[in-house]
């Protein structure tokens, strides 16, 4: 009997960091995943334990790790749990680090309220030969009641959508961006949302590949993927009354690369 693909590691390790400065403290917030891939079909076959570092030990290298500076950075610190777990384990032919991290929103030198329901994402694969970097951003929620249309569309005899002009766009972005480790995440999420609100839109597909467009011409990015479920706003009978529904909605998404 073959193992044709293995691995294990601990996730949803939750952790917060205060950094302190003279005047302001920040606060870093993330959630962790950490799989190791190696040389474990000895643990599977025969239960032999020798090569399998504990998953609480995971854990508890998340925190202490949560020390350094990388913390201040999702990319940064999932770079540094990856080169940790490589160097530290020679047994191991890859690690995979997926990050959450969990915004505020500071509302004085030392407070903050609870941030915005979408997520800042850092995904690092990396071996003893390549390390690959992907940051993103899950359930970004964008609206504008204006500018954007879809119209001229296919129909067959179970069409009866009615062309609009004009309607409310309305989506719940989910983007990740491979890179070098340099591009700047807050300057991607400037992009997004100052494309998403300019576009003249004729659908989501047609703001989809603008907003890629503008990212990748701007940000040192390889390629991007941009996930755009429509979130529908039903008109009333009543003019300007909608009726917002989640279920079923359009999913519109695409890879952009140079």
């Amino acid at each position: 009997m073959n193992i044709v693909e293995n691995r294990y590691g601990k996730s949803k390790v939750r952790v917060a960091r205060i950094v302190r400065g003279k005047d302001r403290h920040d606060f870093h917030e993330m959630t962790v995943a950490i799989a190791l891939e190696g040389d474990f079909d000895s643990s599977y076959r025969d239960g032999d334990n020798s090569l399998v570092l504990p998953t609480d030990t995971m854990k508890h290298t998340v925190y202490a790790l949560a020390q350094d500076p990388a913390v201040e950075q999702p990319e940064s610190f999932g770079l540094l749990l990856a080169r940790h777990f490589l160097g530290h384990l020679r047994h191991l032919r890859g690690v995979k680090v997926d990050i959450y991290g969990h915004l505020w929103s500071r509302k004085g030198p030392y407070s903050f309220t609870a941030g915005p329901p979408h997520r800042r994402i850092a995904k690092i694969v990396a071996t003893h030969d390549k390390v690959t970097v992907e940051s993103g951003v899950a359930g970004y929620l964008m609206m504008k009641t204006t500018g954007s249309a879809f119209e001229g569309f296919l129909r067959d005899e179970y069409t009866t959508l009615l062309e609009a002009p004009d309607r409310i766009l309305a989506t719940s972005l989910d983007a990740t961006w491979l890179h070098d480790g340099n591009a700047d995440w807050d300057k991607v999420m400037k992009l997004i949302t100052e494309t998403f609100t300019a576009h003249a839109s004729k659908s989501v597909q047609h703001t989809l590949y603008a907003i890629g467009e503008a990212v990748l011409k701007s940000e040192p990015i390889e390629r991007i993927h941009l996930k755009m479920p429509n979130k529908h706003y039903l008109p009333t009978k009543h003019a300007d009354v909608f009726t917002p529904t989640d279920e079923p909605h359009g999913l519109i998404e695409a890879v952009l690369s140079r």
